[in-house]
């Protein structure tokens, strides 16, 4: 997540003080950078303990990315309770002043409403879990992860305020375009898993020696 920011956010600072990309306690960490470490690390444990316990990436990351989806919109409140990552100024009654940021004007608290939108997909997810995973093809709950997750992201951010200079003017911000792709691959996996997937209901097992 702190190589995501500085690479997507700030590069030019960050290749120029690369020390500083060690300074986590300063700030800056980016939901699209964690999202890609999630999937190298869990790509690199199917590799070293996928046979010997007969699972793969697909199932794997169908049961993972129920928790997931939890704990991103519990990170969502902890940056509402920071006042930070927070929306344009709204006349809405539900907007927040963010005085610890030192803003006097209600904005749009966009970390609440990245908070509902990946709660409501853990419920959507664990829901499907719990009653269809019988009938269901491997990958099918990972995409659905990947496209409610990443298009309620993109669509969110429509109301927030741009997060580094050089998002002023833009008609895509880089938390949208790098939200893109997360989309495009959630559509394509859903289509694959429907029409070539495995069953999704192979419980892994240790082989025995």
């Amino acid at each position: 997540a702190r190589l995501g920011h500085c690479l997507f956010y700030q590069p030019e600072y960050y290749l120029a003080h690369p020390i500083e990309i060690l300074k986590v306690w300063e700030g800056g960490l980016a939901s699209h950078g964690g999202a890609i470490a999630i999937l190298l690390t869990m790509w690199w444990f199917v590799a070293k303990y996928g046979k010997q316990f007969k699972f793969d990436f697909l199932w794997l990351m169908d049961r993972i990315m129920i928790p997931t989806a939890l704990t991103a919109a519990m990170i969502r409140l902890g940056n509402l309770m920071n006042s930070e990552i927070y929306g344009n100024p709204t006349d809405l009654p539900w907007g927040f002043i963010f005085t610890l940021s030192g803003e006097t004007v209600p904005k749009h608290p966009t970390q609440l409403y990245e908070a509902l939108a990946y709660l409501s997909v853990f419920v959507i997810l664990l829901f499907i879990y719990k009653k269809f995973l019988p009938t269901l093809k491997r990958g099918t709950l990972f995409a659905i992860f990947l496209i409610g997750m990443f298009a309620s992201r993109f669509f969110i951010e429509f109301a927030k305020e741009p997060q580094v200079p050089f998002e002023q003017g833009m008609t895509l911000n880089m938390g949208q375009w790098l939200s893109i792709p997360f989309v495009a691959g959630g559509v394509l996996l859903l289509i694959f898993s429907i029409y070539k997937g495995k069953p999704a209901m192979i419980e892994a097992r240790k082989v025995s020696k």
